[in-house]
């Protein structure tokens, strides 16, 4: 009896230690991959450096490849990045949150059920039909409103782009601020009830407040999600690089400048090519720089509530 007991013993600390290990496998695999992928963009990056100016990349205003004396200036690319991703979250946002709010404060748990998955399918749609959706149907209507106010938009513009890339990202927004809205203690509701507040001076006063870290990390996550769209991009905004702040105008972005650039008959080593690893280097580590900030508020808003709780 004592003997199968110890046989027992061993081979469940046999199991765990083998679990262990695979779990340990993994992550040193994830964090292997994430070097790989910062290394192979980075030596590339640095051959393009040693051809071209790094400081002219970062605030040139001419982006000329493939032609006599062609120039690198990166900054259109990156102005039309910023306006797209500016107007994709002011769609996002109000939205997202807006639907979070009414599912985890005003919803009964039969409708939220209901709801909740039908506006998680809007992450499963693939980009290339919201990029058909964004060129056929939103760029002529963006057309025909600002011919109203007596404004010329072009069909390919940034404002359609980013309408549409901000409704690709309203699930993320939405399902990651429902959860940190979730996630606020019964407690303060019920004393915000107990002092005289009604329902919506308690979200707007309490909850609200209290789930802030969690909503601008939800916001940041869906700004890199939104940094990495190509799609949508291509086909609403066009591949002009355009140094300009008007959202009616055709614009390019850092990705789409990518694929452009390694899809066109270039030798590998030439600037050309090589210019497409410097633009992924400046998206990859904007990227980074989001998601550490994003993580770092996650974690402040589940110390700060597992602080409340104790």
């Amino acid at each position: 009896m004592l003997s199968s007991l110890q046989s027992e013993k061993k081979r469940r600390e046999l199991n765990e230690k083998l679990i262990k290990s695979a779990l340990i496998l993994a992550a040193v695999i994830s964090i292997l991959t994430t070097f790989g992928i910062l290394f192979s963009i980075l030596f590339e990056a640095i051959e393009f450096f040693k051809l071209r100016s790094f400081w002219y990349f970062l605030t040139g205003t001419t982006w000329s490849p493939g032609v006599a004396n062609s120039q690198f200036g990166a900054l259109p690319i990156f102005a039309g990045t910023f306006v797209i991703t500016i107007i994709a979250l002011l769609v996002a946002i109000p939205i997202g949150l807006g639907s979070a709010i009414y599912m985890s404060e005003y919803a009964s748990p039969k409708l939220r059920d209901y709801l909740k998955p039908i506006l998680e399918v809007l992450a499963g749609i693939p980009t290339v039909v919201y990029g058909f959706f964004a060129a056929i149907t939103v760029a002529p209507l963006v057309v025909k409103v600002a011919s109203f106010f007596g404004l010329e938009a072009t069909f390919n513009s940034a404002l359609a782009s980013g309408i549409v890339m901000g409704i690709m990202i309203i699930p993320l927004i939405s399902s990651l601020s429902d959860d940190v809205i979730r996630a606020v203690p019964d407690s303060q509701r019920k004393a915000a009830f107990g002092l005289g507040m009604t329902h919506g001076e308690t979200i707007k006063n309490i909850v609200i407040p209290s789930a802030m870290p969690g909503i601008i990390s939800a916001s940041l996550l869906a700004l890199s999600r939104a940094l990495g769209e190509t799609m949508i991009v291509v086909m609403a905004a066009g591949l002009r690089p355009n140094l300009s702040w008007n959202p009616l105008e055709d614009m390019t972005t850092v990705t789409v400048t990518i694929v452009n650039s390694l899809v066109g008959d270039f030798e590998f080593n030439s600037p050309e090519t090589l210019s497409a690893f410097a633009l992924g280097l400046v998206l990859f580590v904007v990227t980074l720089i989001l998601n550490m900030i994003s993580l770092s508020l996650i974690r402040k808003f589940k110390e700060k509530y597992k602080v409340n709780t104790l």
